[in-house]
């Protein structure tokens, strides 16, 4: 359901814009991941602009599964979060949404995200969207250097983040060339941490998040204390501490400050 899309006519150039490499007809698509617990405009606005510079034929938006960030708290089902970015998502017809991670019973790593999407769309070229400042610690990730190999990366500005500081242009001259990308978006202050606190103390989070999700959330009772949830079934789920670290998640406003 809202998987990614079977292969496209080619798609709109802009004046000036180029394919990257000498008669590149491949698909470009972007690669969002994330817990998106709950997704909200600030996600949506930082892969559109993404997908408006590198003309991104589509973003193929990733629920997190197992997400070891948050071990040891409470995460909404995969299923609900997966649930609500297809809403948040639906009416982009450049927007999808994949469960490749979500039905992986095991702690997810970039790695394993983009070859799975790989296998899926062997012909496209993929950019993998994610906060610049986790661009920083990519060396880090595990298999690394296969990344390159997989998909492009694209590093997006986070509210008040200089995407020129010194420390972030030592980090980009380690990798090669012409695999990194930065892209600031406009300053939306929208977290997903903020809106679920919202919520949970009764203030409304409409316009922050689409308004399908505002209605999902409601309905299904998220985000607010145990004691005052509905009876028709469980909403969220804690998830024991995962010893392998999946990737950082790509919101434009982690809530974990460095690279979400």
């Amino acid at each position: 359901m809202h998987e990614p899309s079977a292969p496209n006519p080619a798609p709109r150039r802009r004046d000036g814009d180029t394919r990257q490499g000498v008669g590149d007809t491949r698909r470009r698509v972007g690669v969002m991941g994330g817990t998106f617990d709950p997704i909200h405009h600030g996600h949506l606005v930082a892969a559109s602009e993404v997908a408006d510079r590198y003309d991104l034929d589509e973003v193929v938006f990733v629920p997190t599964g197992q997400p070891w960030q948050k071990s040891g708290s409470e995460v909404s089902t995969a299923e609900d979060r997966y649930l609500m970015t297809v809403i948040a998502t639906a009416s982009n017809p450049r927007f999808s949404v994949s469960r490749v991670d979500i039905e992986r019973d095991k702690a997810t790593y970039t790695v394993d995200t983009l070859r799975d999407l790989r296998s899926l769309m062997p012909d496209a070229q993929l950019y993998f969207i994610t906060g610049a400042d986790a661009i920083a610690s990519i060396l880090s990730w595990q298999n690394w250097t296969e990344l390159f190999e997989l998909a492009r990366f694209v590093g997006v500005s986070r509210p008040g983040y200089d995407l020129h500081v010194e420390h972030l242009a030592e980090h980009l001259e380690k990798l090669p060339a012409d695999t990194v990308g930065l892209v600031e978006i406009p300053a939306l202050a929208i977290s997903s941490t903020d809106c679920r606190t919202r919520v949970r103390d009764h203030r409304p989070i409409w316009y922050l998040v689409p308004d399908g999700v505002v209605q999902y959330i409601t309905k299904r009772n998220l985000y607010r204390p145990a004691n005052s949830r509905r009876l028709d079934g469980a909403a969220t789920v804690s998830y024991p501490h995962a010893e392998s670290h999946p990737h950082p998640e790509s919101h434009p406003h982690p809530e974990r400050k460095t690279t979400q």
